[in-house]
């Protein structure tokens, strides 16, 4: 009994912070081919440890009552017993086993979700620039000739194609419901495949701190029919404003503002850099290929100078 207020406390201590959060856990509810593969492999991932995390539990609870101490006389010496091949060779085996299962998985899921999402390989993806800055979020659709600020939208049933890199810190890319996240860097682009099976909005953020106005670094993801999508970008081109060189140098100032909506993007007088993330096209390739040729001519100058 003397353990009963304790106990009653921690419980109502876990069930009133647990009754004040959002119980959601949006990368299991996915929304997205990509993300639907990864919430597969953390459901597998918590189904394993919990097997494992059962039968340790169940297997100490077994050794405390079995073997738990005895009345033994004082000189009492327990025999020798030397190992066992059977129970070492299970001990090793198992982690083993499961190790590498779970790295087989991994890996097979991360060709999956790097690639264009399964079942749209006969659709054109849809291109998005989606580029940040102490700490807003600027999405460039250069098909469109649009831009927008802090707000994204999309088409559902087309395959995106996400152009990632930043106007100042490392900063990444995540809508949870999508797929995972990735990091846009300021002297290169990498490439997020995503795609979104149902309309719908969705939270996105920057999941990697990058300064005081990090937790205010996130972005509203409206998902629709291409049809909803196509007048969307026509009232867009109707009544926005053109995004001039000035008005974009003044968004990249520091600070948090709200949603806005340009005609044209800032591709045009700021350009995305050169660098590509291996694994993309092959135009990005050669970019690679001429940035590392650049760099060993750089070493190989300075070797020069020193040895002079």
């Amino acid at each position: 009994m003397k353990f009963k207020w304790p106990v009653l406390s921690v419980l109502f201590v876990i069930a009133t912070v647990l009754a004040g959060c959002d119980n959601r856990l949006l990368v299991l509810d996915p929304k997205g081919p990509q993300a639907a593969t990864q919430a597969k492999d953390i459901m597998l991932s918590i189904g394993i440890m919990s097997f494992i995390v059962i039968a340790v539990f169940a297997l100490l609870a077994f050794m405390l009552t079995k073997y738990r101490a005895s009345k033994q006389p004082k000189d009492y010496e327990p025999p020798h017993i030397e190992g066992n091949a059977i129970v070492e060779a299970i001990c090793v085996g198992i982690p083993i086993l499961i190790v590498a299962y779970l790295s087989f998985v991994s890996v097979q899921s991360n060709y999956k979700v790097e690639a264009r999402p399964e079942g749209y390989g006969d659709k054109e993806p849809l291109v998005v620039y989606a580029s940040s800055s102490n700490w807003k979020w600027h999405f460039s659709y250069p098909e469109e000739g649009i831009e927008t600020v802090n707000y994204l939208y999309i088409p559902t049933d087309r395959p995106l194609e996400f152009k990632l890199y930043s106007y100042g810190p490392i900063t990444s890319f995540w809508i949870p419901q999508l797929g995972g996240q990735k990091y846009a860097m300021s002297d290169m682009v990498t490439t997020l495949h995503l795609a979104a099976d149902e309309p719908g909005e969705y939270m996105g953020r920057n999941a990697n701190f990058s300064g005081k106005g990090f937790a205010e670094n996130t972005f509203d993801v409206t998902a629709m029919p291409q049809d909803e999508f196509d007048d969307w970008v026509k009232e867009v081109k109707k009544t926005a404003k053109p995004l001039t060189e000035e008005k974009f140098n003044d968004l990249l100032e520091p600070g948090h503002l709200g949603k806005s909506t340009y005609t044209g993007t800032h591709l045009d007088f700021s350009p995305a850099p050169e660098g590509h993330h291996h694994g993309s096209s092959d135009e990005s390739g050669k970019s690679n290929e001429h940035s590392e040729h650049d760099s060993m001519d750089d070493m190989h100058s300075e070797h020069e100078s020193m040895q002079h």
